[in-house]
């Protein structure tokens, strides 16, 4: 891990296999199709470790879409809150099923997706979301169609529909209640459709996560109505698997000690500044140690990481490793400060590391401008 310039976000190759075992499981026994959310994640260099388990990707845009088309195969969904003319023109190509989030883009564009299977999105109006900025049916949601007249009038254009309802739901009891709901409301329309995408936000690959119940309400949902489940699977297929490697290029003191690294939360882990969440270290203990606050080196007065008690004293040079940096983490990065960007390295099974991809200066410049 020396060999490798810091920062760098890690994905362990052994734990992503595990996740993949675990969604094997809930599809083979529940029937369901699995498409990874590019949305959460589109590192595609290990996406040949993920098809094996998976039927394809989901996707919210043309470059997501031919993205999932050309590096992951299989199916291809997509889905955005809008389109444009021209959007409708790119991913058409490289769509198996376009999703419309409401009844005047549906009307728009169907005459251009003969060729493609449609969907209609539905807001049922109830989630389970403990963040109302990610709540799908938080007051004045645009987040799909709501009149059950909508629904009824893209009958004719549509095949199935999407019900995203979830964020970071690991209580099956709440799900299976809302899904009851949900098919007594809109019965008389999942029994005209073909299929239906219940989204992501399910945390199934959670060890305290009941599968078996959660494979069984899906399997009766799916005989109950003759229907062809999908799930969305994003932070759920790649959880505890990558890291965010940095180091220690000083120590501060103010009231505490603040030890800042080569990373910074604005830029590369962007996710937890906007939920306000704090990160998780490895090395780190529940009580005693040495306790520190883990800052970025980003001129953002809230560039902070988290707090972490350690079980040694930290020095410049030391190598943190913040944890769970995958689910919308590396889709997030971006270059505040003119940061360098955290390289992607795969730790093989046998302890070997890829680099998967560097990013360079003339990346950060071409970003900005080509001339």
């Amino acid at each position: 891990m020396k060999k490798l310039s810091t920062p760098y976000y890690l994905i362990d190759e052994q734990k992503l296999h595990e996740n993949m075992e675990k969604l094997a499981a809930i599809r083979n026994q529940s029937g369901a199709k699995l498409l990874l959310a590019l949305k959460c994640f589109a590192a595609w260099g290990v996406f040949d470790l993920m098809k094996p388990y998976m039927d394809g990707t989901t996707s919210s845009s043309y470059y997501e879409a031919r993205l999932g088309y050309e590096t992951f195969g299989k199916e291809t969904h997509a889905y955005s809150v809008a389109y444009s003319s021209e959007d409708i023109k790119k991913v058409s190509v490289f769509s198996d099923k376009i999703i419309f989030n409401s009844l005047s883009q549906l009307e728009q564009f169907y005459p251009e997706c003969r060729n493609v299977t449609c969907g209609i999105r539905i807001n049922p109006g109830v989630s389970y979301s403990n963040f109302d900025l990610a709540n799908p049916a938080r007051t004045f949601s645009r987040l799909g169609v709501t009149a059950m007249t909508d629904i009824e009038a893209a009958m004719p254009m549509v095949s199935g529909a999407m019900i995203h309802f979830n964020c970071e739901n690991d209580d099956v009891a709440a799900f299976e209640q809302m899904l009851a709901g949900i098919s007594r409301k809109y019965a008389t329309f999942l029994e005209r459709f073909d299929w239906i995408s219940l989204g992501g936000g399910i945390s199934y690959t959670e060890d305290h996560f009941d599968s078996q119940q959660f494979i069984q309400i899906l399997k009766n949902f799916s005989q109950n109505f003759g229907l062809q489940v999908y799930l969305e699977p994003g932070e759920a297929a790649v959880t505890h698997t990558t890291s965010l490697v940095t180091t220690v290029l000083d120590i501060v003191e103010n009231n505490k000690k603040i030890a800042v690294v080569d990373a910074s939360i604005e830029a590369h882990m962007l996710d937890l500044l906007v939920y306000r969440e704090s990160a998780t270290f490895q090395g780190t203990v529940s009580q005693g140690g040495f306790s520190y606050q883990i800052a970025g080196r980003s001129c953002l007065a809230a560039d902070i990481f988290g707090e972490g008690n350690f079980q040694n004293e930290l020095q410049i040079g030391d190598t943190i490793m913040i944890e769970d940096a995958a689910g919308y983490t590396m889709v997030k990065k971006n270059w505040f400060n003119g940061l360098q960007m955290p390289s992607v390295a795969l730790m093989r099974t046998d302890g070997q590391i890829d680099v998967l991809q560097e990013s360079l200066y003339t990346d950060y410049k071409k970003s900005l401008s080509t001339q």
